[in-house]
Parts: structure tokens; C-alpha cells; sequence
């Protein structure tokens, strides 16, 4: 792949705004990936600006290619209909049209999880395996990818299903953790509902975890008992980039 036509992946996220070229034959990033912190407040305006940065960082190496961004949010083509860890102003936004008109360039945006789920399956933990899969990204809140033999469901947004009379993100996510000072066992309980719901719910042939806590899954994965295989991500938070730039590339028709 020539350099100048390296694609450009940007993932937004709660804390920070983080991009890199992407060589997509091997899936790895091309050159040193740039963060910012995510604005106070995260609106359009103050977030788009940071992307812009971003992409300017990489100018030269990535001009023309396509870009593909993440947000922590659905999206249909191209417009934002929720808003988590981000403004709620972003909700109704164009963001593909927005961010095109300011970059002069193609741009493809998609949900974070789901970039991270295409990822996983394209050069991750995924990678191979026939049948439905899900990628649970924890982290602020839990992300959901859903694939099924090859093929995205986009915005499944299962971090959001009931249960016990609660929004699962808000008892099980890597934040809530963090927040309550849980132990790993007592994490681990909660975690342990989540999945099994999603088992009973969806029948997956595996789940990959996802998120800055994949690092630390020995922790906590041999603590749950599930009758699906469960393994955590091979890209950890490298994959929303690179999830970024695949979308970008293949709905450019690169």
C-alpha cells in the first residue's frame, strides 16, 4: 500500500481524541498515533475542531485518503441520533457532511464499538471465526458489535438492555468499577449477569472484550462461567482506529 494513500482512522471518545494512518494489509498503524483531550463539554463545534488537528497532524502522509471517525453514539448515514460521554447537541448532527465540508475529503462515520467490532473480526481476536459474534467494549459504558457470519448489525447498543430494573452500563461498566472501588469477584458478578443475558438473548458463538480493561482480563474473565467462549481483544484500544479506517476505505469503494 502506498504511503499517500494510507487511510486515516480517528476514534472520539469521553476522554480523548485519538487518530492514526492505518495500513490496512496488516492492520497495525502506520505511523505514531496522535491523542488530544476531548474538549470540555465535547460539543460539534469544539470536537470537530480536534479532529481537524488530528487530521492536520497527518498531513502529507494521509492527504486525499479516506477518513473514517468514530463516535460513541449511533449513527445513521451519517447523522448522530444519541449522544454518550459527548454532547447531547451532537443528536440530529450530520457529523459525515460537517466534518467533509471542513476537510475537504471523504469522510465515513460509525459508531465506536462497531469500529471496533469490524477490527476484531477483520485482524483481531474475530479473525476466522464463522457464526455470531460479539464484541463488548468496556470502558465509560459498555459498547456492543454484533456480527454474523461476516456481516455488521449495526448499533445494537446492548450496553443498554435491562437488567434487575437497571440500565446494564450503569451496574457493569469498567467506569462503574473505577467509581465503587469494586474487587474483580464483585465486578466479575455483575459482568456475569450482563453476558449471560446476552447469551439468552442472542446465542453468540463467541464474545471478545474490548476496551482499556482488556489488558487486565486475567483478572476477571476466568471468573465468569459462560457456556460461550469469551477472549479478550487482540487490538485492545488500537482497534477503533483502525475499525475507522476499514469502514472508511470500503464504503469509498477503496
Amino acid at each position: 500500500m502506498a504511503r499517500s494513500s494510507l487511510p486515516l482512522g480517528i476514534d472520539i471518545g469521553g476522554s480523548g481524541i485519538k487518530g492514526a494512518p492505518v495500513d490496512l494489509e496488516r492492520g497495525v498503524f502506520a505511523a505514531e498515533r496522535l491523542r488530544i483531550d476531548t474538549p470540555e463539554g465535547a460539543s460539534p463545534d469544539a470536537v470537530i475542531d480536534v479532529v481537524a488537528q488530528v487530521a492536520g497532524h497527518f498531513a502529507g502522509l494521509c492527504d486525499g485518503s479516506p477518513l473514517g471517525v468514530t463516535v460513541p453514539a449511533a449513527v445513521t448515514h451519517g447523522v448522530v441520533r444519541t449522544a454518550a460521554n459527548i454532547s447531547s447537541t451532537w443528536i440530529g448532527t450530520d457529523a459525515q457532511a460537517r466534518l467533509q465540508e471542513r476537510l475537504g475529503r471523504p469522510v465515513t462515520v460509525v459508531n465506536d464499538a462497531d469500529a471496533a467490532g469490524m477490527a476484531e473480526l477483520a485482524y483481531g481476536a474475530a479473525a476466522g471465526v464463522q457464526g455470531t459474534i460479539i464484541v463488548v467494549t468496556l470502558g465509560t459504558g459498555i459498547g456492543t458489535a454484533v456480527m454474523v457470519d461476516g456481516a455488521l448489525v449495526p448499533n445494537t447498543e446492548l450496553g443498554h438492555i435491562e437488567i434487575n430494573g437497571h440500565d446494564a452500563e450503569t451496574r457493569a461498566a469498567n467506569s462503574i468499577r473505577k467509581q465503587e472501588g469494586l474487587s474483580w469477584h464483585q465486578w466479575a458478578s455483575r459482568l456475569q449477569r450482563y453476558f449471560s443475558a446476552l447469551e439468552n438473548l442472542l446465542w453468540p458463538d463467541l464474545f471478545v472484550i474490548g476496551g482499556g480493561v482488556s489488558k487486565k482480563s486475567e483478572k476477571f474473565l476466568p471468573l465468569l462461567d459462560l457456556r460461550t467462549p469469551i477472549m479478550p481483544a487482540r487490538l485492545l484500544n488500537d482497534a477503533g482506529i483502525i475499525g475507522a479506517a476499514w469502514h472508511a476505505t470500503r464504503l469509498s469503494g477503496g
